[in-house]
């Protein structure tokens, strides 16, 4: 399974350049961004050699579906870094079970709602050059089998060594599976459970 594509860094990236703009323009700006990293995630689905979509299935792809861009999903949470990370072996849609570290817990209010969200770092791809700093963050919430994919949705993140991290639900994205039961997906841990629902980020590809 490709765990980090090209285009959940250019989505992640996109988010980190808004993360401090409030104008209207800056919106402006953040949602015309948004709705072009998805244009060019929908062309890498459609024409890359190694998309989750089925080469049967490419011929009638006309694109992902996803929630209308909200700023009000961006929102910066603070981060508790744990200084001992408890390693353990996340379940997944197979009998593979990956190693990650519980790196730490996000907390922030969404819709007037506290609520927060544990972060974890996959052991074996932070040995690959780039991905020291990647940090991986895994939901379900009350949408999952309606508007989004019943099994969970992810969200990248980024170890910037500050106290905070930004959580933008715009880019959350489904796992491979959605798409193809061949691979393999990491399943949402329970205690990343949102009792809200998230209308933000892909929703389900067909029913």
């Amino acid at each position: 399974m490709k765990t980090f594509s090209i285009l959940a860094i250019l989505l992640l990236t996109v988010s980190l350049a808004f993360s401090q703009g409030s104008t209207d323009k800056d919106t402006l700006n953040y949602t015309e961004a948004i709705k072009i990293a998805r244009q060019k995630k929908d062309e890498e689905f459609r024409t890359d050699a190694l998309s989750a979509i089925t080469q049967e299935a490419r011929k009638e792809f006309r694109g992902l579906n996803y929630f209308y861009p909200d700023s009000s999903y961006r929102v910066i949470a603070s981060l508790k870094k744990y200084d001992n990370p408890f390693h353990f072996r996340m379940k997944t849609t197979t009998d593979r079970l990956p190693e990650y570290a519980l790196y730490g817990k996000a907390t922030f209010v969404l819709k007037g709602q506290e609520m927060s969200l544990n972060v974890y770092q996959n052991v074996e791809l932070l040995k690959k050059p780039g991905y020291q700093n990647y940090l991986f963050i895994p939901f379900n919430d009350s949408t999952n089998g309606v508007e989004t994919y019943g099994g969970g949705r992810f969200i990248d993140g980024e170890n910037t060594g500050r106290e905070t991290i930004l959580l933008d639900f715009n880019t959350a994205y489904n796992p491979y599976c959605a798409y193809n039961h061949k691979y393999s997906c990491p399943i949402p841990p329970e205690e990343n459970s949102l009792p809200v629902r998230i209308e933000a980020g892909e929703k389900k590809w067909h029913d």
